[in-house]
Order: C-alpha cells, then structure tokens, then sequence
C-alpha cells in the first residue's frame, strides 16, 4: 500500500478517477518530517488498509491539497485526523466551501520549510499548483503540470485526444491544454527558476510513473517551452 521511495517519503497508487470519461490513476505521496510528524501529498482514497500503513509511519500533522484539482478525498481525511492541518490553493475556496483550509503559506513560513520547500505556479486558467521539493530525497512533486501516460493507456477517440495533448508522449511533459491556460507566463517563469534550481534527482507526479533518475533534466525539457 506504501512503498517506499527515497529516504522518509513514500507513495501509494489509489483508485483510478474518472473526469469527462477519461480514467485518471491517483498517487499520494507522505513524507516523515525531522520531528516524526507525517506530511500527507495529494491524499488519495483513505481505505483501512492505507489508513494503517500511515498510522504505522507516525502522527499526520498536515494534509496538502497542491492544487484546485486535487481535493477529492481531502474531507475524508480531515474526519480521520481532524487534529491535522488541511493546506491548499486559496483558489480552491471557490470551489470546496465546505473544506476548512489554510492556504498554503509562502515558503519561508511554512511550517514544514526545514524539509520541504515549494513554489506556487499561478497565472493558469485550469488551475493552480504548488510544487514541492522534498530535500532529503531530493524529490520533486507535481501533481497535473506534468503528466505521462502509457500509450495504451487510453482508448478509442480518447487515445487521439490525450495523444494530441501531449499526454502519451516519450517522456513527461506539461500537456497542452495547460499550457495554453497560461494566461501570466512571467509569473510561471519566475517559479519555473526556482523549481529547475532544485537538486532534483527524482520525479513525483500524480499522472504516471515516477523517475528515479535524470529528473532534473526531464523536469528542465517538460518546462523549457516556458522560457522566453
């Protein structure tokens, strides 16, 4: 249920969503801060079997929603751990009135900073993402701004579709109805300076298999059409 991915962070496959017809699979990510506490990335369904494999890892002391997509099975596990603090996009409010959040602070004030930085990659239409950087791991999480897909993945007209999108392509990219949504690009091109800076050796995201090596350089290609 948990795999173990880098040191003090794991991942686990969920179920697989749906949206427009087109089947979606879900990854979460939770990784152990330097006080035993649990950093819970993008939650996925939360089923018994999840629930104790957490439990066994220490106490969750945040949930994160990293962007105005992602929040499908937030509420669930503000039941479970109701002492836990729920992070996300301010922009989410417009849609989930009925979660109880704090939007993501800037990176120096987050509480988690010791561990993890991020960056938030606004000025997009579809969405707004937060992107994090695990440091112990040197990992690097994203959530829709990067995807990749199996060729067969998809079916029927979907497959031309996602193929056109750039889901199905050789290697990670940003697809491209997300770039078209880029309505601010300098805002984009100021965090797109900061993610590539990262030491990044390994790559998370919640639409395909992660990379555990030359991450930096693919992260680098899948952004580079944002650079002027």
């Amino acid at each position: 249920m948990l795999e173990l991915f880098g040191p003090d962070i794991w991942l686990a496959n969920g179920s697989v969503v749906e949206v427009a017809g087109f089947r979606y699979p879900t990854k979460m990510a939770a990784i152990r801060l330097d006080d035993g506490t649990l950093f819970i990335w993008s939650p996925i369904a939360l089923t018994d079997a999840l629930r104790a494999a957490v439990d066994a890892l220490g106490d969750v002391r945040w949930l994160i929603a990293p962007n105005t997509l992602h929040h499908l099975f937030v509420a669930e596990w503000q039941r479970a751990y109701p002492r836990a603090v729920l992070h996300a996009p301010l922009r989410l409010r417009k849609k989930r009135k009925d979660l109880n959040f704090t939007p993501i602070p800037v990176n120096d004030a987050a509480p988690w900073s010791r561990a993890i930085d991020h960056v938030t990659v606004g000025g997009n239409l579809i969405t707004t993402e937060v992107v994090f950087f695990h440091k112990h791991s040197r990992t690097v999480l994203f959530t829709d701004l990067i995807q990749h897909f199996d060729r067969d993945w998809f079916t029927g007209w979907r497959s031309l579709v996602a193929r056109l999108d750039g889901l199905t392509s050789p290697e990670p990219r940003v697809p491209r109805k997300f770039r078209y949504a880029f309505v601010d690009r300098q805002h984009a091109r100021e965090a797109l300076k900061q993610i590539v800076a990262w030491p990044t050796d390994q790559l998370v995201f919640a639409h395909g298999p992660p990379l555990q090596h030359d991450a930096r350089a693919v992260v680098a290609r899948a952004l580079g059409w944002l650079s002027p």
